[in-house]
Order: C-alpha cells, then structure tokens, then sequence
C-alpha cells in the first residue's frame, strides 16, 4: 500500500478488526469476557495511551468497557468523539480502586467465565477478584500478544520508516565513538541524536560497552573512557508512534588485534546467514540455529548465550521469539508481517565482545530488512 492508501484507513475500522479477533479467542477458550490489563495491549486495542486502565472485551459485541481514572477519561471520550477507538467503546469512570470498578462491570454483565491475563494480573488482584466476584477466573497466556505479532500494513509502514530513521543515524554514532569519552558521554549523545532523528523517546537504555565492558551481553554505561584497541558495542533504539526499533553495531577503536576481526567476522557471517534463513514457514528456532551452527563452526558456541532475535512492535521485546528451542515455549512459525530482531553475538573474557543487530519483516517471499548499514567492521 502507498503512505496515501494508508492514510485513508478508517482507524475505527482497524481497532475493530482487533476486537473481532480478541472475541473470537474469548469464545475459543470458552471465556464470557477478557480482562486487559497489559498496557501495551490496552493501547493495541482502544488506541489510549495510559500508564493505568483496565478494557473489558465481552465475547458478545455489546460489551466492550474501559475503566479509567480521571487523568485518562478525557483523553479516551476524545478518542471515541473522533473514531479513533474500536465502535462501541464505552469508558466507565473510576472513582475508587481499579478492582472495585472492574467488580462491578462484571456483575453487571452476568458473566460467569472470565478470562485474564496471566503474564500480567498480580497475586493480589487475582486473590481481591477471585473473592469478591462470582465469576470463574480462566488464566490465559499470551493471547493479545499473539495478535499483535503479525502487523498490519498500517503497523509495517511505521516500522519501515522506524527503521530507516535508525539507520539513518547510524553513521552519526560510529563517529562519536571516534572521539574517544567516556563511555556513558557517547551513550547520552547518542540518545540526543536518536531523539534529534524524531524519534518520540529512545526505546531503551542505550549501551556502550567498551574494551573489557563489550565482553559482557547487556552492559551499562560507564565512566570507562574509550581507548586504542578496543571493542566496542553501540546498542541504541527508537520509539516512533509507538512502535519500537532496535540496532546493535561493533567498532573497533583502532586498527583491531586479528583475534578481534576474526571475532567480528564470524559474528557477521552468522547474522547474514540468520538473515537469510528468514522465509515464511521457517520454524523461528531454525533462523537461530542458522546463526548458532555458523559461530559453532568457528569454535563460539559457548561465547554465544542468548537468542537470535525477539519481536518488535509497541514494545522493544515481543512476540516472536527467535531463539533455541525450549519446553516451555511454543515453537513458532514464521509468517508474513511478523517484525524482529536478528542479533547473534559473541562474548570473550579477556578479549572483548560483538553483536551485530538488524531489524528484519518477514515478507511473502523472504525477508525485508528495516535497518541496513554496512556491516564490516569499521574503525574509528
């Protein structure tokens, strides 16, 4: 679709859509209603953006509540007066607690199975509910979660953009890690150019992971300063209407030892081969494995600890997950409109790290890449 196609959706008709899909999920699990209470979802559904609120999705179309305080009531009539919120909604005010108001609707309703979600409602709000209303509390996992991971073309378009946006600052970061610093200086400067880009906030804290920090995964800035010789990790990300993007480049300050190119050049050559597994009805597991059996072969298995990739969307980790396979989780199959990261790494002690990071939408022939740089290593 072009940017003027979509443009011209009707936004009611879009969030209508997903309301559908979420009451056929209630009457496949035999539930009256869904209670949402992950922000994230309640923003994929009615379009409000709140940090508090709770949406009540009856399987029958003439329940469809949200419960918010007064900071939020406003925001949400406007959205309903400019039908930019799923038909029907109706907002119910809080007065009191959250659990009360909810309490309420659901005795009202008459419902007798009520599905929540499992991932987010505390012990305290389920044991409060589940001795204050009569209905049947039914756990459910994942199931918002799961319509959100295949995007739309409204959600693709924002992501493509997302995407080059990111990239487009790429160029920008490399050289401030040439400038040399402190570590938690180039990650601040790196967050202004991210929000300079038009990014709304960065997407999470940036990391700078220099010399010895680059040998650990997921590092915080630190006053370290940068210095010949080194490794370094630039992980950055970017939040544009509410979608979330996400890249990961190692330079080398100097020319590199040959023991940190040969790194580099094997954790490359396993993210162009995880790129290029991606085809819809891969297993998600096989695009990791793609990566995995490449740093294996060169003696980095061990130096390899976390997943492939995870899901992009309205947060910065979602479904799907692109990693090995586990007893606990679902294997997923990979189909058009799914949106993720593909970052293999490689972590030594005494030596340094890499992670090389893309964002990539799976299209119905292959793979479309969202962020796109040069990959080799660069010197700074």
């Amino acid at each position: 679709m072009t940017e003027s196609q979509l443009d011209s959706i009707d936004l009611a008709d879009r969030f209508d859509s997903r309301i559908g899909r979420l009451r056929e999920l209630a009457h496949l699990n035999n539930v009256d209603a869904v209670i949402v209470t992950a922000m994230s979802n309640l923003l994929y559904l009615s379009n409000l953006r709140s940090s508090a609120g709770i949406l009540v999705v009856g399987a029958k179309e003439e329940m469809l509540h949200l419960l918010v305080d007064f900071r939020y009531q406003a925001a949400a009539t406007t959205l309903i007066d400019k039908q930019e919120t799923p038909r029907g909604l109706e907002v119910i005010p809080v007065m009191g607690s959250y659990e009360e108001a909810l309490c309420g609707v659901l005795e009202r309703a008459a419902v007798t199975r009520v599905g929540i979600e499992a991932a987010d409602m505390t012990v305290r709000q389920w044991q409060w509910l589940d001795g204050h209303v009569e209905a049947e509390l039914v756990p459910l996992v994942e199931v918002v979660e799961r319509l959100r991971m295949v995007k739309d073309d409204c959600e693709l378009a924002t992501l493509r953009r997302a995407g080059r946006l990111l990239s487009e600052v790429v160029p920008e970061v490399l050289t401030l890690a040439g400038r040399r610093g402190p570590e938690r200086e180039i990650a601040q400067e790196i967050d202004r150019l991210v929000l300079q880009a038009g990014f709304e906030r960065v997407a999470f804290e940036t990391i700078v992971a220099s010399g010895p920090n680059s040998a650990l995964p997921h590092a915080h800035p630190t006053a370290r300063e940068l210095s010949d010789g080194d490794l370094v990790i630039l992980d950055f990300g970017g939040v544009l209407d509410g979608y979330s993007v996400d890249i990961s480049r190692t330079v080398s300050v100097g020319d590199p030892p040959a023991a940190c190119g040969r790194l580099y050049a094997a954790v490359e050559e396993a993210q162009l081969a995880a790129i290029e597994s991606v085809c819809p009805g891969v297993m998600a597991e096989e695009v990791d494995g793609a990566a995995r059996i490449v740093l294996d072969r060169h003696g980095l298995g061990e130096a390899f600890g976390h997943s492939t990739g995870h899901g992009l969307g309205l947060d910065v980790h979602e479904l799907p997950r692109v990693g090995r396979t586990r007893a606990d989780v679902k294997p997923e199959m990979l189909v058009p409109g799914m949106v993720f990261t593909i970052e293999p790494g490689a972590y030594v002690p005494g030596l340094g790290g890499v992670r090389i990071e893309d964002d990539v939408a799976v299209s119905g022939s292959g793979v479309e890449l969202l962020t796109c740089n040069e990959r080799g290593l660069v010197v700074v």
